[in-house]
């Protein structure tokens, strides 16, 4: 019994060091979202971690049935819904109009009973230059405005923040270069018969099902964004109607759009390219909100404000920490760590 006794006291100091080593292995060393546990905890402080979550605007930013184009919230995209319900559905409506009225004309004007006898002309010189002048003129009516308006789409101004958009199967990643390589993943939200106990679940405020997600882009309100848009495995495409954005994502390829909202609120989208078996579930999320709101946001997700330094850890704090720390680094190889043993 003794012997059996000694065993296990042997044991279960063999497993002590096995135990006390396991949570650094378990701790990933992740994006930058993910590091610096102690600046995160430091956050939960901060008014950022406190900020309530934007809801939807019904009408606004989210699909309801409507017909024709969501309400617009970009100069571009104003520019566009402008051009096609001021300028194409009239032009088409009128030439739609015209040539019923000639088919009725024609019908009624030159029906058998009236001309037993049809006509044997075979041309008509005014005819023919009436009916190639008019679609020429007609084709440079649209061409103007609309070239002017992918002038204005493809010449962005000078962008005040650059977010790169990246698109996976079946999730967006969207990364911030101009913050300190910030960087989230956005998956869409479930609904709540469709999680388990405590897992996160959609609610009326993260926005409809199938387009609410549990992290949104979040980008200032009247500043110029540029989308770097790439993609890691397939052809994805980010399209968010309300801002009159639409651009492919290609694998190995960068592709540029920009928008400047200037109204705040939620706005959702989804991807527009076939991209495999749950294409319908990368719904897109863009919350804009005021610059202070933003640099909340930023520094709550561990990022940090261009020209700003990132905060430095209290050295108070994690001294006895360190202190504690290098004793137990040392000892297994204490000769073979000079500049450890002369700090201890």
């Amino acid at each position: 019994m003794k012997l059996i006794g000694w065993a296990i006291v042997l044991a279960a100091a063999g497993l002590t060091p096995a135990a006390a080593q396991a949570p650094p292995t378990a701790a990933p060393a992740t994006t930058a979202v993910q590091a610096q546990p102690a600046a995160a905890a430091d956050h939960s402080a901060m008014p950022a971690m406190a900020m309530p979550v934007i809801a939807p605007t019904p009408g606004i930013g989210v699909p309801d049935g409507r017909k024709g184009i969501q309400f617009q919230v970009t100069g571009i995209g104003r520019e566009a819904q402008g051009f096609h319900d001021n300028w194409l559905l009239v032009l088409c409506a009128a030439i739609s109009i015209f040539v019923l009225g000639l088919l009725g004309y024609a019908m009624f004007r030159f029906r058998r009973s009236a001309h037993p006898v049809p006509s044997r002309n075979t041309h008509n010189t005014l005819l023919e230059i009436v009916w190639t002048l008019v679609p020429v003129l007609i084709l440079v009516a649209i061409a103007i405005p609309s070239i002017q308006l992918l002038r204005h789409q493809y010449s962005p101004p000078k962008a005040d923040l650059t977010v790169k958009v990246i698109g996976n199967q079946w999730f967006w990643t969207y990364q911030y270069p101009d913050n300190g390589d910030l960087e989230i993943v956005s998956n869409m939200l479930k609904e709540k018969g469709d999680v388990k106990p405590g897992e996160r679940f959609r609610t009326d405020a993260d926005g409809p099902p199938l387009l609410a997600v549990d992290e949104r882009m979040v980008i200032p309100v009247g500043k110029v964004v540029k989308f770097i848009v790439t993609s890691n495995d397939v052809i994805h495409s980010f399209g968010v109607p309300a801002l009159w954005q639409k651009m492919d994502g290609n694998p190995g390829q960068l592709n540029e759009t920009w928008a400047k909202v200037d109204r705040p609120g939620v706005y959702f989208g989804q991807c527009s390219e076939l991209c495999g078996a749950r294409h319908g579930y990368m719904p897109i999320a863009i919350e804009v909100v005021s610059p202070e709101r933003f640099a909340a946001w930023v520094a709550s997700k561990g990022g940090t404000m261009p020209g700003s330094a990132p905060a430095k850890p209290d050295s108070s704090a994690i001294a006895p920490v360190a202190a504690a720390a290098v004793p137990a680094a040392a000892q297994p190889q204490p000769a073979m760590n000079p500049a450890a043993t002369a700090q201890n």
